[in-house]
């Protein structure tokens, strides 16, 4: 009996430490301070947002090579910040296109927590700015990356770009939370559900879905799902051999990404 006791004890313990420290762990977020001269980048400048009165946020912008090219407003994972996703984003600046990528609260040396509500607020500040330089709708396309898809998903969801690019995307982070913590009840527990797939059926624009078949942080079947989700136009591109983060280190999806955009931004302009 008292095995029993201190087994359901510590249980109630993991319980209390997840409840309380979960955003610490959707949010691992980087603190050091990205510097654009690291990049070596023309035309790369920092932009500031307040999405909220007093809380101040650094996004990072490269404008597009010409007035009628596509920009596109990025959002990363939870782990790293604006400046660790320029080397993977340059294919998109050297095709031409602008680039936007946000840099959300608590990253990167930027003021505030994150939070559902935090970062979708974010993601309308950043989608202002580019309004406010002239862009327009029809030139914006959005693309997330992991939980940035979420946030991608959320705004598309609001304001329809001219197209939708998500890689490796989860279904909901409820989902993929309680396929890694199967022994919890997450979904009781989980303060920021982000539920894509109860938001993109809603959403008209162009969709192109990546993901890694060898995904262990976000498993495919969640992308497959979210995929079953999306409505038309849509297309996906399931690499047999990718994992979670590499997936523009391929060059047949980074040509996939370049041509999709092309082809969807030039139609709505």
């Amino acid at each position: 009996m008292v095995f029993v006791w201190s087994v359901l004890g510590g249980y109630a313990v993991v319980l209390l430490i997840m409840f309380f420290a979960q955003r610490n762990l959707l949010y691992p977020a980087a603190t050091d301070v990205p510097r654009l001269l690291d990049h070596g980048l023309p035309g790369l400048q920092s932009i500031e947002t307040e999405p909220e009165l007093g809380l101040v946020l650094t996004h990072w912008f490269h404008p597009p090579a010409g007035p009628e090219q596509p920009v596109i407003l990025y959002f990363h994972g939870n782990a790293g910040h604006r400046g660790d996703r320029v080397p993977k984003m340059r294919p998109l600046i050297d095709a031409g296109f602008g680039l936007l990528i946000t840099g959300y609260r608590g990253y990167g040396g930027n003021p505030g927590k994150p939070s559902e509500e935090g970062l979708a607020a974010d993601a309308r500040s950043v989608h202002d700015w580019l309004m406010a330089q002239g862009y327009r709708a029809e030139q914006i396309v959005i693309f997330g990356e992991s939980l940035g898809t979420a946030v991608s998903v959320a705004l598309a969801s609001e304001r329809p770009p001219a197209a939708l690019v998500l890689e490796a995307p989860p279904s909901s982070i409820a989902d993929v939370a309680a396929a890694h913590y199967w022994y919890l009840p997450v979904r009781l527990l989980i303060h920021d559900a982000w539920d894509s797939q109860a938001r993109i059926g809603a959403i008209q624009s162009p969709l192109l879905l990546l993901h890694g078949e060898r995904d262990h942080v976000v498993p495919v079947r969640f992308g497959r799902k979210l995929y079953e989700a999306a409505t038309q136009p849509k297309q996906a591109l399931f690499h047999e051999t990718a994992m979670h983060s590499d997936l523009l280190n391929y060059r047949e999806v980074v040509e996939t990404v370049v041509n999709f955009i092309r082809d969807k931004a030039a139609k709505r302009q």
